[in-house]
């Protein structure tokens, strides 16, 4: 299933949202280490294929067009707590939303929903376990596990692994926590599938300009 075009442009801005968002963020504890690289999905001899549900893709997609509606000011009925407690339904009758399950787009949806379910961080950082399981069976985004995994780790105050959490300051873009080991982070950037660090930095060095105009 490819993303509507306002979708695939709402992701994008997501991103940028995930990234300097000054917020308070959600404690729970980082692991170390780089997020796992895809390995292939179990085979049907040793699990049941999973069948598409594209009734739970479409809300996914739904979900994630109105979290974007309320951060680009559009207000809406439901709020970020509204959507946690959906997803939170959605993994206790599905586990994560997978691949196969929702398709990319519909998995990137769940993200989003996770990524800015900062009033449970109970919940942030069990979604964090899920999908980086997800990620290991080649069944999610390493990407969205990198963004996630340095939510929780910023909302500790602790070091990101990756450098995603980026704050806009009046020097301009600064990571809301130091970066662990940064000599490595390039590493971890591309196994994680993420742009380099400098690049990623322009782009926010040009948002943070908009964001003060």
């Amino acid at each position: 299933m490819k993303l509507p075009s306002r979708v695939a442009l709402a992701l994008v801005g997501l991103l940028i949202l995930a990234a300097c968002d000054t917020a308070p963020e959600p404690a729970g504890p980082p692991t170390g280490g780089t997020a796992p690289t895809t390995s292939p999905a179990p085979s049907s001899a040793s699990a049941s294929p999973v069948a598409f549900d594209e009734a739970l893709h479409d809300e996914l997609i739904a979900m994630l067009e109105r979290d974007q509606a309320d951060r680009e000011g559009t207000p809406q009925t439901e709020s970020d707590q509204a959507r946690t407690a959906r997803l939170k339904d959605i993994i206790r009758a599905h586990g994560w939303p997978t691949f196969a399950l929702v398709g990319e787009d519909g998995g990137n949806a769940a993200w989003a929903i996770a990524q800015h379910s900062d009033l449970d961080p109970a919940f942030q950082q069990e979604a964090l376990g899920l999908l980086r399981a997800a990620v290991a069976a080649g069944q999610a985004s390493p990407g969205n596990l990198a963004y996630l995994h340095d939510r929780v780790a910023t909302g500790r105050g602790e070091p990101q692994e990756y450098g995603t959490q980026i704050r806009c300051g009046p020097a301009g873009p600064a990571p809301a926590t130091p970066i662990r080991d940064e000599a490595d982070v390039e590493r971890r950037r591309a196994e994680a599938g993420l742009p380099t660090l400098a690049s990623y930095l322009a782009e926010m060095t040009t948002i943070c300009a908009q964001d003060t105009n």
